[in-house]
């Protein structure tokens, strides 16, 4: 009963606010004591009892009240970090400050006259605010400020969120503010030996504040998608500064509490039925909080380079500034991780993660299944990106294929499901930025044993011929909106191609099946980058030819088994009248069908399957194309890598001419061509955005465009190859009366081209580049994720959202 009634008058409270016409004082604690007393609200009841109507209603109407009731609750708030919560009472009132304000943000936010609220001074707001040491120059200080400070404390308050280390019951304020929150860091790993014992109210705790946090941070949805640097996340900026003494056993708490996580536990089957997981709520909003903070702005790193190379300043200034790296803390911690145990802790603590949904058991469903598979992506794209020493690790071993298997199980099983695109997005530029290091694809050689549920063929080989099969299936059967990532997808076959030791029969002929259906004259002339698919493609088979010939016979009997695909390649016809009657015969069904010749056994569990209706999805920005995301770098004899210049320079188009087509493999042929085709703007937007295998209205094939690329085709060292091989594969079928492919693959592993090739091209890498495109898509991504993930209570739900749409499948 007494439960119905605190909610009667927290309900009463909420409803006083929109109605009175005139503001309550701030003195009034009588009034507004009313949101935060009662120990019986849970985070729903909050979200239940202030309905969206009534928040806007007293932001319109009753602007003073609200200003005053955000206000008032962040005050509580810091008074609670002051004191430390010694009592159960306080720390109730901190928990309900927490789920109000958590429930009020997102409509502050929402509001452009609003945003400010938070960055402005609060008049006598100064004793709610941090004094420092040397008196009172923090009087001045902005609600946000306190707020996120206040928020800081509480997550390393002794008996509230950490486990105490004092035999007292409670510390004292002075205690409480000297704190060294280090000694609490919240799970052994980085940086901290000691395991403290699990606690599920301190978990519940964090979480409820760690919600608060990504709430605060999250005023970056209600602004519209924007390129530019300039728009640094105010919030975000403040918690990573040092005027947060907790940065660094935050940082290192989050990382550790998340890479320690293990959702199977004890092994004991379906321990997850029995009981409820705080810890996994715990390290859900950990993950996210981590996938904001780490939002990096390029602007602070090119500072700090600059401040570095600076040489007007004296070499011991120069020596000062060099280590100070970005101004963002959390991503100035994360480059600077370097400690072999530290980098195997979290790709360790990654990976496992990332394999739990694949594990199988005798009992179906007894094991726990983690849902945050798609932050984890993208915090281990960012510990990629950030801390090359962790990157260097990663490929230093074959613990890379524990990434491999995951990303590749997520990109088979989302390939069909409209509302999964952008899973399918970062796990691809996860593989394009691995894929330019050379480890990436030695590893591959190994070969690959597990038995993960995926419906592909069966197949004997290595991981690499996974990679391929499973690329394979995501251009041949997955939905029309896959298509701007064609090209990535070919370019990361591209990178590692040169390394490929042994091609297993079934990849080599997936290869060859793309060829075929990219080739077809209808889908060349059907949109004016089509044709860059097949140059990739005989850029794969030319470095394969010239590298690893030996190991490679399945793929040299495939190519003399298919040798009319080169043949009718290099007799296109280009005239007018061939052009529109390829045309006329365009499937409409796109690329996926065509000359399918698929028959092989299927295993594995289900095959992809559409979105249900009535699936939330959040819109994406586009990608940029292939060449603005990549530069091209050389292989030289030494291994080491040398950038290529841009093609439009005269030394790029200066090639010898006894191996032009060669030069145009390596090339897969100038951007700057391609560039010519259609503007920037088209060649980005129409690519990335048009769901129809045509990619513009104005533009249609002519004999000239056709032949300027077919010029190039690097078909000679394939064509050498053929030249020199069928007619002996031929003579030994006729002589020995042969039908067995194996006597023949026999003949081709012991066969030899050297000295009959075509001088070896060199070998390019196209390497994953940073840029402006790309950090508007992972910010657009990974705040709808966030969005969608974060549905109990729904925080975000319904509010005008600007940085994405929602939209319902």
């Amino acid at each position: 009963m007494g439960n119905t009634d605190t909610k009667l008058h927290f309900r009463k409270a909420v409803i006083q606010l929109t109605t009175k016409t005139q503001p309550v004082e701030a003195t009034d604690d009588l009034f507004w004591d009313q949101f935060w007393v009662d120990a019986s609200t849970t985070a729903q009841d909050v979200f239940a009892l202030v309905p969206a109507a009534e928040i806007r209603a007293v932001r319109e109407e009753s602007p003073s009240n609200l200003a005053t009731l955000c206000y008032k609750a962040v005050e509580r708030l810091v008074q609670g970090s002051d004191s430390g919560c010694p009592s159960e009472r306080e720390r109730q009132i901190v928990l309900n400050c927490t789920r109000l304000l958590t429930r009020i943000l997102p409509y502050i936010f929402e509001d452009a006259d609003w945003r400010g609220f938070f960055w402005s001074t609060v008049p006598g707001a100064g004793r709610a605010g941090r004094l420092d040491e040397d008196g009172g120059d923090d009087e001045a200080r902005p609600l946000a400020e306190s707020l996120l400070l206040a928020v800081a404390d509480l997550l390393f308050c002794p008996d509230f969120t950490v486990q105490s280390h004092k035999k007292s019951s409670a510390d004292t304020a002075e205690a409480v503010r000297s704190i060294d929150s280090c000694e609490y860091i919240w799970e052994a790993g980085v940086g901290f030996a000691q395991s403290p014992p699990l606690n599920y109210i301190h978990d519940v705790n964090r979480t409820e504040l760690l919600k608060l946090l990504l709430t605060c941070f999250s005023e970056a949805m209600y602004l519209p998608p924007s390129s530019e640097s300039k728009n640094l996340n105010p919030w975000v900026a403040f918690f990573c500064s040092t005027d947060n003494r907790h940065a660094l056993p935050l940082f290192t708490s989050l990382l550790n509490v998340v890479c320690a996580y293990d959702p199977v536990g004890y092994g004991i089957p379906y321990n997850h039925l029995l009981f409820s997981d705080y810890r996994e709520q715990l390290v859900e909003q950990a993950v996210q909080i981590l996938i904001v903070t780490l939002e990096h702005e390029a602007g602070s790193a090119t500072r700090a380079a600059l401040q570095a190379l600076d040489t007007t300043t004296s070499p011991a200034a120069e020596e000062e500034q060099e280590p100070i790296g970005p101004d963002n803390l959390f991503v100035n911690y994360l480059s600077r991780i370097h400690r072999e145990e530290d980098l195997s802790f979290i790709l360790k603590g990654l990976a496992r993660l990332l394999n739990n949904p694949l594990v199988q058991t005798y009992l179906p469903r007894s094991n726990k299944k983690i849902q945050f598979h798609q932050e984890l992506l993208i915090l281990f794209w960012k510990f990629c990106d950030f801390n090359k020493k962790f990157l260097f690790f990663v490929l230093k071993s074959s613990d890379v294929l524990d990434m491999l298997v995951p990303i590749l199980f997520y990109l088979n099983d989302a390939r069909a499901d409209q509302s999964r695109v952008g899973l399918i997005h970062i796990g691809v530029f996860i593989l394009l930025l691995l894929s330019g290091e050379r480890n990436f694809g030695v590893r591959l050689n190994k070969p690959y044993t597990l038995r993960v549920p995926m419906d592909i063929p069966v197949f004997t080989g290595t991981h690499a011929d996974l990679l391929i099969v499973i690329f394979h299936k995501i251009i041949t059967s997955g939905h029309q909106r896959l298509q701007p990532l064609f090209d990535c997808l070919l370019t990361v076959i591209v990178n590692i191609s040169p390394y490929l030791k042994s091609l297993s029969m079934v990849a080599a002929n997936k290869l060859l099946h793309l060829l075929e259906a990219f080739s077809t004259p209808w889908f060349l002339f059907s949109s004016p980058h089509n044709h860059h698919l097949v140059f990739f493609l005989l850029e794969v088979f030319n470095n394969i030819i010239q590298y690893q010939f030996d190991g490679n016979c399945n793929l040299v009997y495939a190519i003399i088994r298919k040798r009319n695909i080169f043949h009718q390649l290099a007799n296109l016809l280009s005239d007018t009248v061939s052009i529109q009657r390829a045309l006329q015969r365009k499937k409409k069904a796109g690329i996926s069908r065509t000359n399918s010749t698929e028959n092989e056994s299927m295993e594995g569990s289900r095959p992809a399957v559409p979105a249900e209706p009535g699936t939330l999805k959040a819109s994406l920005e586009a990608t940029p194309g292939i060449d603005k995301i990549t530069e091209k770098s050389q292989v030289s004899e030494d291994g080491t890598m040398v950038t290529v210049p841009n093609s439009d320079s005269p030394q790029a188009r200066q090639q010898t001419t006894d191996d032009s087509a060669a030069a145009g493999a390596s090339d897969t042929e100038s951007n700057s061509e391609r560039d010519h085709e259609v503007g920037h703007t088209e060649s980005e937007a129409a690519r990335s955005r048009l769901s129809s295998v045509s990619s513009t209205v104005t533009w249609s094939a002519n004999p000239d465009w056709v032949l300027s690329w077919k010029a190039k085709l690097p078909l000679q060292t394939i064509m050498r190859l053929l030249q020199v091989l069928v007619p002996q594969v031929e003579k030994i079928c006729i002589d020995k009366g042969l039908t067995d492919e194996s006597e023949i693959l026999k003949f081709l592993q012991h066969g030899t081209l050297v000295g009959l090739l075509p001088i070896p091209h060199p070998i390019l890498i196209r390497k994953y580049q940073a840029n402006a495109g790309t950090a508007m898509w992972f910010r657009t991504y990974m705040w709808g994720v966030i969005y969608l993930r974060n549905v109990d209570p729904p925080i975000w739900y319904d509010t005008d959202i600007r940085l994405f749409e929602i939209q319902r499948i």
